[in-house]
């Protein structure tokens, strides 16, 4: 079940018209673009709303509003921890600690991307190069994530049926903008689009607590619905909605053999999900770039409020929305229409490992059809089969169906988010199979509980969170390879080249692809918070102790830094694919490695020493990486002098026009 079942013409007037906004918007950034400074950073003059509001809109995508958001339907209000780390880290810690010196020594150094920062502070081309590379290939994983999100929604509303379409579209509207318009139709669109997030979630936020009968009713319904909690998160963990997971390491004893951790959630709620993103986002080249686009530190100070709000407004909302779901569903919902089908005894995919059965649950599924056109357009679970003694009211109570004279039903699901959120799928083969999928949770909610003319906002407002996030992937995917490696390797272009923008251009075509490719064979599943962790983290390890170490420590040497990122990046590419189990298990390589290191377990090479399957990279990467850049640098010759002069303006040698430039 996807949000919009059916839209009118003016909601498709309405869509239309937002997406003539954002190409116009766009066209006005190429007017404006005579420069590469102009294309790359919006020429060092924008206004602090702007700056703030495209840092905040790049940051949040359909992965926080969807991704993270079914997560809090499953997980609770833990959660909102990842909200703390965004507005302290994300936002105070970025602004606060890293936004001036960034800044200042952007300016001074005349760096134009994330990569040419570091490559420029430690006079080295080949971190540049290295750091443009990683960039390059692996931004794509974020990209296709926020781009599986966004097409999803678009495909409902203008191409049923036909995702690949949609995905074409998509991907190449939001890249026509970036393409042309340069950096500042990113920021003009970005600022449209965070305007239209906000209002949307602003919406979203006061009906949620409207229909729990307000903030004090609604938290303590949801305290006291622990009992609803799925079983097979009780057992790794779950202590209900407005609780931590259960905190430990190992496997208490008196546990059958076999059975989960109880401690596994939290290590992936607090790791993975607040950490691994928490952390991560303060070495994201997209966002780093922004604090280069203005032309004193006054702006940074100014957007800090703006930037602080918008990020809560994003985030708090939708993992507040997420938990509260699940009292909507428990004790709110009503579906009025009639039964034209059932699935008598459907086997609902839990979890599905590659190269392994799929975990399912017998359940009994009523097709729905909410608008009597005879077409079922909500699907619930009336009951799950299993046997009286399994204590089935410990998994789901029946659902409760009332039948009217007319031959109209209403059905009471009485269940969490996380089981009420069962969607009908097609395997590649074409057969249907049904799947719990929490990527579907907040859809369900805002289809079930929202107005009808709502739909069309909150898919305005998740079109806005794909596309400005994705214009500023492009720009930073043509960047990192126009610029970062393909400019790097031939030396500069002359003064007034357009070869810059054109290596550019070339290089956001190619991501464009990449994306798209990844897009199209890697939908389903969980992809879009997975992909999203994995690029966050990964960008942690590899460039954060160098970012951070070149803005503070002038005894990191080049040296240090090249071996901090090479260590981050390995570090966090073995993990991925040997340790982590949900990763591993996707990427299949442990399954062929199994006789040779000695595990029973096809999906991780430490499955029998838990927790460490659940532990996100970045809790090893990043350490590792922080000790080898202050090691390597303390064992290795002191940075030249001129270089830190030209960086920190120690000894004079900036010109006075150039330091009346940079000071804040």
């Amino acid at each position: 079940m996807l949000l919009a079942q059916a839209f009118s013409v003016l909601d498709i007037l309405l869509i239309l018209v937002y997406l003539g906004a954002c190409a116009y918007l766009g066209w006005l950034g190429y007017r404006h673009t005579k420069t590469v400074s102009d294309y790359l950073i919006a020429g060092r003059k924008v206004h602090p709303f702007i700056m703030a509001m495209s840092y905040g809109s790049t940051f949040i995508s359909t992965s926080a509003i969807v991704g993270f958001g079914g997560a809090a339907g499953l997980f609770g209000m833990s959660v909102l921890w990842l909200t703390v780390l965004n507005i302290f880290v994300g936002i105070f810690i970025a602004f606060v600690v890293l936004g001036g010196p960034t800044r200042r020594i952007g300016h001074r150094l005349d760096a134009h991307t994330f990569a040419e920062l570091l490559g420029r502070r430690f006079n080295s081309k080949a971190i540049q190069i290295c750091a443009g590379l990683i960039i390059f290939l692996f931004m794509p994983l974020y990209a296709a994530a926020v781009l599986i999100g966004g097409t999803e929604f678009l495909a409902t509303a203008f191409f049923p049926n036909d995702y690949t379409l949609a995905l074409f579209v998509f991907g190449v509207l939001t890249a026509v903008y970036v393409f042309f318009g340069g950096l500042k139709g990113v920021l003009y669109t970005d600022a449209l689009q965070g305007t239209i997030m906000t209002l949307g979630m602003l919406f979203l936020l006061v009906s949620a607590y409207w229909w729990v009968g307000g903030p004090t009713q609604g938290h303590k319904d949801l305290a006291e619905a622990k009992d609803y909690v799925f079983a097979g998160l009780s057992a790794q963990g779950h202590q209900g909605w407005t609780s931590m997971p259960q905190f430990g390491w190992g496997i208490p004893a008196g546990l059958p053999p076999g059975a989960p951790s109880p401690y596994n959630l939290w290590w992936i709620v607090i790791t993975t999900i607040v950490m691994g993103v928490g952390i991560g986002v303060l070495a994201q080249p997209q966002l780093v770039v922004r604090f280069l686009t203005v032309k004193s530190g006054k702006e940074i100070n100014r957007a800090l409020a703006i930037g602080g709000s918008f990020i809560l407004m994003m985030t708090g909302v939708a993992f507040t929305v997420g938990a509260l779901s699940n009292i909507y569903f428990i004790k709110h919902e009503q579906i009025k229409g009639r039964i034209v089908g059932t699935t008598e005894s459907a086997k609902v995919i839990l979890k599905k490992d590659p190269g392994q059965d799929a975990k399912t649950l017998p359940c009994k599924i009523l097709h729905i059809d909410t608008t009597g056109d005879g077409v079922p357009n909500t699907f619930v679970v009336e009951k799950v089969l299993l046997p009286p003694n399994a204590l089935r009211a410990k998994w789901m109570p029946n659902a409760e169906v009332i039948s009217n004279s007319d031959g109209t039903v209403i059905v009471r699901p009485h269940t969490s988010s996380f089981l009420r959120a069962v969607v009908k799928e097609k395997d590649d083969k074409g057969n249907d199979f049904w799947s719990f999928n929490s990527d579907n949770i907040i859809p369900a909610y805002v289809t079930s509980a929202m107005p009808r003319w709502f739909k069309v906002i909150f898919l305005l407002t998740l079109l806005s969170a794909a596309m400005s996030t994705m214009s500023s992937q492009y720009h930073t995917l043509g960047s990192a390879l126009g610029r970062d490696v393909f400019e790097t390797i031939l030396g500069p272009s002359n003064p007034g080249s357009m070869r810059t923008i054109h290596a550019v251009r070339i290089g956001i075509i190619a991501g464009l692809v990449l994306a798209m490719l990844i897009g199209y064979y890697a939908r389903g599943g969980y992809v879009i918070a997975r992909y999203t962790a994995i690029f966050f983290g990964l960008c942690a390890s590899s460039f954060l102790p160098t970012f951070v170490g070149g803005l503070y420590f002038k005894r990191i040497t080049k040296a240090g830094a090249l071996a901090s990122m090479a260590v981050g990046f390995v570090t966090t590419a073995f993990w991925v694919v040997f340790v982590k189990e949900a990763e591993a298990g996707a990427i299949g390589l442990v399954r062929h490695l199994t006789p040779l290191v000695g595990t029973s377990h096809p999906n991780s090479i430490l499955y029998n020493h838990p927790n460490w399957p659940s532990v996100d990279p970045l809790l090893v990467a990043l350490p590792l990486s922080i000790l080898t850049c202050v090691v390597v640098s303390l064992v290795t010759q002191k940075p030249d002098a001129a270089l830190l002069d030209k960086c920190f303006a120690s000894s004079g040698s900036l010109s006075q026009a150039n330091e009346k430039l940079v000071k804040s």
